[in-house]
């Protein structure tokens, strides 16, 4: 009888662990999408132009990818719940500050400090998940119910966007992420128990610090060239340090003994493809959703919560294939499902390159929907790919540069896309025709991407067996698979 409370006593203790994580991951995918259905109401009561609006989607996404691996490390090394409540705690402090921003500044700024709660709150929520379940099959199983509950946020974010913002204004989107990280503050001070890895590594500060700032650097060349001019001293200097501080990234990582991206990772060349692709599918994927509501809104003059709900058919392609897309890639391999993925989006964002004002949403939706299942497609067997190319037990850590890639990718698609609408727009174009350009640069940029990957990706399966991570991450999970996953075990 003992035994048996014992046992119901720890199946409620990992379902609240379940929820308690889940809830947390929710909240960051769901702002991942919640944001640009905002955007032009942001534009407009902020009084902002383009440029604005990159930097209040770039300032987030900049610092996810350049501190998620840090985030796990800083979990096992100093307490997986206190770095998760950490990371809840600053994310929700963030989103109250966000939605009081009273100029676009201000908003940058919380935006920024989102990215670093969400940078600890993310791989410290897998860490905690991995580490209540020893066992290999329940933890894929746990895993695979936390990306598919998480991931709903990606498909509720384009229609709770549009709704809060058409209701409140765009300061709604980001308070109703207080009482969600209120609950998980009591509930999780209360019910998760700490965890630990002694072993871990030591942070690679420097790496760390040059890794925000070379990318930074180079985020800032992008997204203002288009507004100051290519040839203004202040984009060619900022041009020119992000190329010094990647070189002194590249050498510092070579010579440290724990660096927090191992440069020897590189040498194999089916981890070297998969990541080169991943960063395409974060460029296309984030840069085309940055302009999606805008050309609902502004091109085609639809309210911004119709415009929220005709982006969703990108969001829900996505969850409905994602979750077959490590099963065909075990059945067919990585090189089949990644090109014929990339192909579909491909083609599908060369489809939204030729829509226009007088479009009917008939002969819309169905691109969105392409787009949308082509990089469902590629994104779960691309993180496959790079942990099959690496030893075991580094497979956490490979999945986490997997996630990093992507997000890089991200930001890289909202500064260079959005550039090609500014060079457009200040060569006489409309902005319908701007949008029109980087929508065929995206799908050529993917379509030139699937024929690399055709040639260069190995025809590999995935392992058999319960440690194939690839297959239980979903839409926008693979974000938050880390090193973490598998220092936990």
């Amino acid at each position: 009888m003992t035994a048996s409370r014992v046992a119901a006593g720890s199946r409620s203790n990992r379902g609240v662990l379940l929820t308690v994580t889940c809830l947390g991951q929710f909240m960051v995918l769901l702002d991942n999408t919640i944001v640009g259905a905002a955007l032009p109401d942001m534009q407009h009561r902020l009084h902002t132009q383009l440029t604005g609006l990159q930097w209040i989607v770039d300032a987030y996404v900049l610092l996810v990818a350049m501190l998620l691996l840090s985030g796990g490390v800083f979990a096992d090394r100093f307490g997986r719940k206190r770095v998760y409540l950490t990371g809840v705690a600053v994310f929700t402090a963030a989103s109250v500050l966000c939605s009081l921003a009273p100029s676009v500044g201000w908003l940058v700024t919380g935006r920024a400090l989102q990215g670093i709660g969400a940078a600890a709150l993310s791989p410290a929520s897998l860490a905690l998940l991995a580490a209540a379940h020893p066992v290999p099959q329940e933890r894929v199983r746990a895993i695979g119910l936390w990306a598919g509950l998480s991931g709903i946020g990606l498909a509720a974010g384009p229609v709770a966007g549009g709704v809060l913002t058409e209701a409140f204004g765009w300061p709604a989107i980001f308070l109703v992420n207080l009482p969600i990280g209120l609950v998980l503050l009591l509930v999780g001070l209360r019910h998760l128990g700490e965890t630990r890895n002694p072993g871990a590594p030591a942070i690679d500060v420097p790496g760390t610090v040059l890794s925000v700032l070379a990318v930074g650097a180079l985020t800032y060349g992008l997204i203002e060239g288009g507004a100051r001019g290519w040839t203004s001293p202040v984009i060619l200097g900022s041009l020119a340090a992000a190329a010094v501080l990647l070189a002194a990234f590249v050498a510092v990582e070579a010579r440290r003994s724990a660096p927090m991206l191992p440069l020897r990772l590189f040498r194999q060349r089916l981890f070297t493809v998969s990541n080169a692709a991943m960063t395409v599918v974060g460029f296309a994927l984030m840069g085309s959703s940055f302009f999606f509501s805008q050309f609902f809104v502004y091109v085609q003059g639809s309210s911004i919560l119709r415009a929220g709900l005709q982006t969703l058919p990108l969001s829900l392609a996505m969850v409905a294939v994602s979750p077959y897309a490590g099963r065909l890639a075990a059945r067919h391999g990585f090189r089949a499902v990644v090109t014929t993925g990339l192909v579909l989006a491909g083609l599908g964002l060369l489809a939204l390159g030729t829509v226009h004002a007088d479009t009917g949403y008939g002969n819309v939706w169905w691109r969105l929907g392409l787009a949308g299942a082509g990089f469902a497609l590629a994104m779960s067997p691309l993180t496959g790919a790079a942990i099959q190319a690496v030893d075991p037990q580094e497979g956490g850590l490979a999945s986490g540069i997997s996630s990093t890639t992507r997000q890089i990718g991200a930001v890289l698609g909202v500064a260079v896309l959005g550039a090609v609408v500014r060079t457009r727009q200040s060569g006489g174009a409309s902005f319908e025709t701007g949008l029109d350009s980087a929508f065929l640069a995206a799908g050529a940029v993917t379509l030139v991407t699937a024929v690399f990957t055709g040639l260069w990706l190995a025809r590999t399966k995935p392992a058999e067996g319960p440690a194939t991570p690839h297959r239980a991450t979903g839409p926008g999970a693979g974000a938050t698979a880390n090193e973490a996953s598998v220092q936990s075990r």
